[in-house]
């Protein structure tokens, strides 16, 4: 009789045990279980004036509830007056090593001399992510990350959170370590998908697939590996957990592979309706737990395409958060929407329950 009452309190505790391993952090965070709980975040603030008017409207007219300033760029001054005018908006920093446009570039705030690896020969930011990867060390990213959150502090700007532009600093372990390391000394959440990543999983191997399809070198059946990105990434979710900080139980960052075909000849209502069926269709792949959604929302000028060729596709996204038919579907399926700035208001209450 002892024998079998220890075997059903084993089996009782391995099962309470497992249940807790396997909370989302959406749970952790409070939301009951199930709950689909989604940052809709708008990413290069500060860009320009058309990014930033698009980010005015996907988040003050539209579902949006998050953005991130490119501290390094131009138009800085007007968003960031628009931020401190507007305390509730969920503002972080979009930290940024790279400047890709051909005509339209932006340089280190650390200076070049504190930071040679990062610049070139003009002096701005290199335009691509593997040349950041072979040229900059751990500490210059450090320096310079750094500098952007000086100078977000220095013009009375607090961030809510941290991300990366073009997914720099996760590309190499030493740059992600900066990362994380300033998130948790400065206790500002950073932006990262620690969960089970199931979404941003599938979405890499079919566009890995599909790349083989091209090149005819994937046969069907064959095992495709799990992104290399996300190595270890339970892991390093978990322990920026324990330092105080929110984790991500997922990433959707799908729209700007989006391809909608001859998009240069469609009107702005066929591109709303394109790009809200496409948010609809794939919000709703989405499993349980904290996920934050990127997009590019631009209301763009007649010059914004003397900066990129990226008009109608970032208008896009900014139309898309501004169709009811987005809201009323969010609302009828019970998505929560949430901020990275509420997100860490639960998270210091879970600390301390």
């Amino acid at each position: 009789m002892k024998k079998s009452l220890l075997v059903l309190l084993f089996i009782a505790f391995s099962i309470y045990s497992f249940a807790q391993e396997t909370k989302t952090y959406a749970e952790k965070l409070g939301w009951p279980k199930g709950a689909k709980v989604l940052i809709l975040h708008v990413d290069d603030a500060g860009m320009s004036h058309d990014s930033n008017d698009g980010v005015e409207q996907a988040t003050g007219k539209g579902v949006a509830t998050s953005t991130s300033v490119m501290m390094p760029c131009p138009w800085v001054p007007e968003i960031v007056k628009y931020i401190k005018e507007h305390p509730d908006l969920d503002a972080g920093l979009h930290l940024t090593l790279t400047s890709e446009w051909e005509n339209y570039r932006w340089g280190p705030l650390a200076g070049k001399a504190a930071v040679p690896g990062l610049v070139d020969k003009e002096g701005s930011f290199y335009p691509a992510v593997a040349a950041v990867y072979f040229s900059a060390s751990g500490d210059e990213v450090d320096r310079e990350i750094r500098a952007q959150l000086d100078r977000a502090l220095a013009m009375g700007f607090k961030p809510t959170h941290l991300d990366s532009h073009m997914g720099t600093l996760f590309a190499k372990k030493a740059f992600m370590e900066k990362y994380i390391q300033l998130g948790i000394e400065k206790q500002i959440p950073v932006m990262f998908p620690g969960g089970d990543d199931l979404f941003y999983k599938a979405e890499a191997k079919a566009a890995l697939i599909a790349d083989m399809k091209k090149k005819g070198t994937y046969k069907e059946g064959m095992a495709i590996p799990d992104p290399a990105e996300l190595t270890g990434a339970k892991d390093i979710g978990a322990m920026i957990w324990k330092n105080g900080l929110p984790v991500l139980d997922d990433l959707h960052n799908s729209s700007y592979d989006w391809q909608m075909p001859d998009i240069e000849h469609k009107t702005d209502a066929e591109i709303q309706k394109w790009y809200t069926d496409h948010y609809i269709e794939s919000i709703g792949r989405l499993s349980p737990g904290l996920t934050m959604v990127i997009m590019h929302c631009t209301n763009p000028s007649l010059t914004f395409k003397y900066i990129c060729n990226e008009s109608k596709k970032r208008k896009g996204d900014m139309m898309a958060m501004l169709d009811p038919r987005l809201k009323e579907f969010l609302a009828k399926n019970g998505y929560i929407l949430t901020t990275w700035r509420e997100v860490m208001e639960r998270r210091k209450k879970a600390e301390n329950d």
